[in-house]
């Protein structure tokens, strides 16, 4: 090989290895490549009103993080909130408010993570509320409700059977396009490791929420929760338990809800409107008495929620006034495994009496905790029944109650497998009705029913 040749051959090996070198750095640094190591978790679209959408965000390290978004029906025009700094004093979440949202609009949007546009294999979007009134009908729209979604992580679970499984029901929720996702309590389910440091506490809602099969639900609906007692600490929680202040923040950090709680009585409560249904997000568990304690007053929702709620009941114009809460409010039983509303019978009374007299049209309650999902009904003279939809569970064990003499629920109404309902709102105005479906993990039909707006005046 003479010298032309030798120097020929290194020049090529030159090239091909500054090549692969240069490959490799623009690959490294490749948004889709680089920036998704950063992320934990999301994004996730929280509450979205007619002028200001939240964005959440979780990091798995300190970073910057920032959204660009845009009107999908005019995608020039590119809008960016501030650009922040995940900490990890907040296990390195991060809300975002996005302030040039106009109403009736649907928006696509882009994570940026350290000034690198994360890529997600799935939509990101969300939608603005339509500005109907006195303009055309209340719009159409549906709602995916569920509870009680329990991920396994084998190391701090009890021992045998998995607790936990189904986790494609959240492939299946997506499947349904809902607008709004409504997680009606137990989102996560805390464990004796977790109860009673911040640190546990924010792990155990680290490791639900990095779950892979959630993520395109919570990328493209909005976002809304309540909690209960696994939310709050152990089983059957109540205001007694020691770290309640660190699992109400967890819940702040984690989920996008609009508000939480008063000033004069902070908690998980709040409400929000989409079309002509108000709902009315409870939280039964800071305020609460413990269920066997004999003397002082028993509450559930403690004073200051339960005026909040009636007053906001009042005032509410909606069609529809949907109350979530976590444990069941029209059963009738009590027992000692029961968390329901008939264990605190006077305040029971104090809320049933105070939507009749008070002539409150238009309610009905969402509940959960139960793991298996029933229909609840309630006749009262003079007046329309109430219904309470309990909808559980999403991927938790199931719970057979059929023994149980539940003589109000509505019949072949239970059922006890993994399941969700997507709640659909249509109809003129002055005749709208809700119409549930209840789906078990595979998209299979278990249950419709339909109530009117007549039935509920």
């Amino acid at each position: 090989m003479n010298k032309a040749e030798g120097f020929y051959k290194l020049s090529k090996i030159f090239n091909r290895s500054f090549s692969f070198a240069i490959s490799s750095i623009l690959l490294l640094t490749s948004p889709s490549f680089a920036s998704p190591d950063k992320l934990q978790s999301g994004p996730m679209v929280g509450y979205s009103e007619m002028k200001e959408s939240l964005l959440w965000v979780q990091t798995k390290t300190k970073a910057k993080v920032k959204f660009i978004y845009w009107d999908k029906q005019n995608p020039t025009q590119k809008f960016e909130t501030d650009e922040e700094e995940t900490k990890k004093e907040d296990a390195f979440t991060k809300k975002l408010i996005l302030t040039s949202v106009l109403p009736s609009k649907k928006y696509a949007y882009d994570l940026y993570i350290d000034g690198q546009k994360i890529t997600r294999p799935y939509p990101t979007e969300f939608q603005t509320p339509q500005l109907w009134q006195h303009r055309t009908d209340p719009p159409e729209f549906s709602v995916a409700i569920g509870s009680c979604t329990y991920v396994n992580q084998p190391e701090f679970d009890r021992p045998g059977k998995p607790y936990g499984d189904g986790d494609e029901i959240f492939t299946t929720i997506y499947n349904k396009k809902p607008d709004i996702m409504l997680w009606l309590g137990d989102n996560i389910y805390l464990r004796e490791p977790d109860w009673y440091s911040r640190n546990g506490i924010l792990d155990r809602y680290t490791h639900t929420r990095a779950l892979p099969q959630m993520q395109p639900l919570l990328a493209s609906s909005l976002n809304y929760a309540i909690v209960d007692d696994h939310d709050t600490g152990p089983n059957d929680s109540d205001r007694s338990f020691r770290n309640k202040k660190d699992t109400l923040d967890g819940f702040k950090l984690f989920w996008g809800n609009p508000t939480f709680g008063l000033d004069e009585a902070k908690g998980a409560y709040t409400k929000f409107e989409w079309g002509d249904v108000e709902f009315f997000l409870l939280d039964n568990r800071t305020f609460r008495s413990p269920n066997n304690r004999k003397t002082g007053v028993r509450t559930m929702l403690g004073e200051t929620q339960f005026e909040w709620l009636i007053d906001s009941l009042v005032t509410s114009k909606a069609t529809f006034k949907i109350i979530a809460i976590g444990g069941q409010v029209l059963n009738p039983l009590v027992a000692d495994y029961l968390e329901d509303y008939s264990a605190y019978p006077e305040e029971k009374e104090k809320l049933l009496s105070a939507l009749k007299i008070e002539n409150i049209k238009g309610v009905m309650f969402l509940s959960g905790d139960r793991h298996q999902t029933e229909l609840t009904m309630l006749k009262r003279e003079n007046t329309y029944p109430l219904y309470d939809f309990t909808i559980s569970s999403l991927t938790s064990h199931t719970y057979d109650s059929s023994k149980e003499n539940n003589y109000l629920r509505v019949p072949n109404s239970l059922k006890a497998e993994k399941n969700f309902a997507l709640m659909k709102v249509s109809g003129k105005k002055k005749d709208r009705k809700l119409t549930f479906t209840i789906y078990n993990k595979d998209a299979k039909e278990l249950l419709i029913k339909e109530i009117k707006e007549s039935e509920l005046k």
